[in-house]
């Protein structure tokens, strides 16, 4: 039964592989150089000069905007209530001196951004690379065959290192595992909550340059010209950002080489003794001088580091030595300048720490520095609203948070999406927030309590990632994640004294988005615990014979599932409410795979299901979680070519016997690639069938003839069989095609608790409802369209 099920078994590292994959590794022995090649070309691509230079300036408007508008607020952050003694404007610099130093250049920039995903940053990144080196996914659907990708990279090590014990204590517990998931939703919820605040910060703070030459303007004009923007500013997501994106790095690059003058203008004209906060005895001293107050206050020297995160999940964009370079040569710099500049003017004027940044502009340039921060801020704000919409999509993928409408918003650069509801959720939020508070305390208290936890959750995952798959000694991941939480941890401790001030609303903002995910995905996981222990036996179906027990119509049946492997619980559904059944049924299963991308020729996977007169299929089509699984025009096109594809390929290796099959295929391979080339009036389709053909009729060096006339001889009798199999699949479509979608009603239990009715019976099934169908991403015609019901208790 289970080689009926799984097609053709090629014994190799007892693995069991499609027909399609096993040929075509034999047909392109390459390949495995190629993968290689691919999978560390982040690592090996080697950049001349001018291009890494060019990469480095492009860099600083799509990953640093967010970091770099961070003095438009910090100071009045730091002493909301003022300023006493001048030494406190030396001790917070001295902090933000080593916030700068220990967090974003040496923790991120330099360690935690090696820890990609093959050029991919972020949570879910991380996330994904543990999935693949410890068994650690809550919806166990991967296969063997999905390590086979190009993109499917993983190290190995000793069961009985730290490494494995750490593996097997993570894979022991489903609680583990849950845990695990939380972590990285509580930080991917964080990263939303950021998406809300960045732009109402960003935008409020550069607004309020108008109050600042015009100090009789009332507050609730600046509110309302940064709500102006905000609301400008999402209006705009839907032409995305591929037309004027080249104007952002220029913007950000003069921004920084601005607030790096004026700092050592100030410096020069008002007090160039700040430059003693290189010390870190002021540190100390600021504490012992500040007690609670001073401890508190670190609430806001922690927003001189707010965008760091953003800058690990911008890093797919460009190559890790760019960023690199532009963080050390330039925006680290600059950054040191801007608040050396914005401390040596307070110095002097203790009075003007409100818009301290706009205070400490010459008049000379006040008005081109107004409308340059402003476009600083609106960079800001765009950078931090891409990279939500890009996490909302990987959690999306991994089957976290309710589909939703995914638009495509440039043909050039794939990661470029835009997702209307969460814009409209995110307009509306932020606007809230903004009108809301009126001020940058507020705000700024929320965005730090947001900021922080985002970097407790990058520190825990780094802290698995520095051991299964840097395989680093323990010793060295104490000192990381020791030195990471004492520094983080103490930020923390100050947000807490500020949560009535304005941090809870990160905290709610996150629980909310939180329940959704974590209510969705456990109807997800729910529903496929269902398919799989519900799934119809082989047996059962070979007993009902060719004909499934019913009238076997003209046409093909796609049946959409989320089982990888076996017959799903909506067949037998089916089959056992209708007289009749397609002449040929086709199981699709679209699944995500914790890689970032999967490769157009390795998407399709094609199996048979049962004997060749049951005209039973399996066809797994796999995305990345970086893929856009977007309306596809051409989906029901991709699944029969490669379906007629599967069947060809079949037939040709059911003409050679195994050891023949080994012998030919490793020594003729690169012959007949050869006489492949000097033919190129066949389609793709044929290229496969001249090839074999060309291969059967080469006699190895070291084969009988009678071998060869064998194998030509059953090549014959398969390629009559293949033809006859093509013309009856292709006689099947033209008689039409039906999509058979299962609608899966779940419902807890009449014994559940109160708090799991809520969440099943009124949380997720409110989110089914207003989520897009299926039949809506799949494309599917409506009056192709067949949704059979069934209904699951939980």
């Amino acid at each position: 039964m289970e080689k009926m099920e799984s097609g053709l078994e090629i014994d190799g590292g007892n693995e069991t592989k499609g027909a399609m994959w096993v040929l075509e590794q034999k047909l392109d022995q390459p390949m495995e150089e190629e993968a290689g090649r691919l999978r560390n070309m982040y690592r090996e691509k080697k950049l001349s000069s001018i291009l890494l230079l060019q990469l480095a300036f492009q860099s600083l408007g799509v990953v640093y905007g967010d970091l770099g508008t961070s003095p438009l607020y910090v100071f009045y952050n730091t002493f909301p209530n003022g300023i006493d003694d001048t030494e406190d404007i030396i001790g917070a610099l001295s902090l933000i001196i080593y916030s700068l130093t220990l967090i974003p250049l040496l923790k991120y920039v330099f360690i935690v951004c090696r820890a990609n995903d093959s050029g991919q940053g972020g949570t879910f990144a991380l996330y994904s690379l543990l999935c693949r080196h410890a068994k650690v996914k809550t919806i166990p659907n991967q296969h063997r065959t999905d390590e086979d990708l190009t993109t499917y990279s993983r190290s190995t090590f000793h069961e009985l290192s730290f490494a494995g014990k750490t593996k097997l204590w993570l894979e022991a517990n489903k609680f583990r595992k849950n845990a695990l998931l939380i972590l990285v939703l509580v930080g991917t919820c964080m990263v939303v909550g950021d998406g809300i605040l960045t732009p109402a910060i960003s935008v409020l703070s550069a607004s309020g340059g108008i109050k600042v030459d015009h100090p009789k303007m009332s507050n609730d004009v600046v509110v309302v010209v940064a709500v102006v923007i905000l609301v400008g500013l999402f209006s705009m997501q839907h032409y995305g950002t591929d037309k004027v994106s080249w104007l952002f790095a220029p913007i950000v690059l003069l921004w920084f080489l601005l607030i790096g003058g004026i700092g050592i203008f100030n410096m020069c004209k008002y007090d160039s003794s700040v430059l003693k906060a290189f010390s870190p005895v002021y540190i100390f001293r600021y504490f012992k001088r500040g007690g609670k107050a001073g401890w508190t206050s670190l609430g806001g020297i922690m927003l001189s580091i707010t965008g760091t995160e953003a800058l690990f999940a911008d890093l797919a964009h460009f190559p890790l030595s760019a960023i690199q370079l532009a963080f050390t040569v330039v925006v680290f710099p600059c950054l040191l300048l801007a608040y050396s500049g914005q401390a040596a003017y307070l110095m002097q004027n203790k009075d003007h720490v409100i818009d301290a940044f706009y205070h400490s502009i010459p008049d000379g340039i006040y008005w081109p520095m107004f409308i340059i921060a402003t476009l600083a801020a609106i960079v800001a704000s765009q950078a931090t609203v891409s990279a939500t919409f890009s996490i909302i999509k990987q959690a999306l993928a991994l089957g976290c948070f309710p589909r939703v409408k995914v638009v495509h918003t440039s043909k050039k650069f794939l990661g470029q999406i835009y997702i209307p509801d969460m814009n409209w959720i995110l307009m509306i939020l932020c606007i809230a927030v903004t009108a809301g508070f009126r001020n940058q305390s507020q705000i700024g208290n929320a965005y730090g309590t947001a900021v922080v936890i985002v970097m407790l959750v990058t520190t825990l995952l780094m802290t698995l990632i520095m051991l299964l798959v840097w395989h680093c000694h323990w010793i060295i991941v104490l000192i990381f994640t020791g030195f990471s939480l004492a520094v983080e941890c103490t930020y923390f401790s100050a947000v807490l004294f500020k949560i009535d001030q304005g941090g809870w609303v990160p905290l709610v903002i996150a629980a909310a988005f939180l329940v959704v995910m974590y209510v969705w995905h456990y109807g997800t996981v729910k529903r496929y615990e269902f398919e799989m222990h519900s799934k119809v036996s082989m047996a059962w179906i070979l007993g009902l014979g060719p004909s499934l027990g019913l009238v076997r119509v003209p046409g093909i049946g796609l049946v959409y599932t989320e089982l990888a492997s076996g017959v799903p619980h909506i067949f037998s559904h089916f089959i056992t409410n209708l007289p009749a059944i397609h002449s040929v049924v086709v199981f699709v299963c679209v699944k995500y795979l914790p890689v970032y991308t999967v490769s157009e020729e390795e998407r399709f996977l094609v199996k048979r299901i049962g004997p060749k007169n049951f005209h039973m299929f399996r066809c797994v089509v796999r995305y990345g979680y970086k893929d856009l699984h977007k309306k596809d025009d051409e989906f029901e096109k991709k699944i029969f070519e490669n379906l007629f594809t599967f069947v060809r390929l079949e037939a040709m290796m059911e003409g050679c016997s195994d050891s023949d099959e080994y012998s030919i295929y490793g020594r003729q391979t690169q012959r007949s690639r050869d006489f492949l080339l000097k033919d190129n009036a066949y389609t793709s389709t044929s290229d496969i069938d001249l090839t074999i053909s060309s291969v059967d009729s080469i006699v190895p060096a070291k084969s009988p003839l009678h071998a060869n006339n064998t194998i030509t001889s059953s090549g014959r009798e398969s390629s009559q069989t293949e033809v006859d199999e093509l013309e009856f699949l292709s006689s099947c479509r033209d008689a039409g095609v039906v999509h058979i979608l299962g609608n899966t009603v779940v419902r807890a239990s009449r014994d559940s608790g109160i708090h799991k009715k809520i969440a099943i019976d009124y949380i997720y099934a409110f989110l089914r409802k207003i989520c897009r169908e299926n039949s809506v991403i799949f494309n599917v015609p409506h009056e192709s369209l067949l949704n059979v019901g069934q209904i699951l208790s939980v």
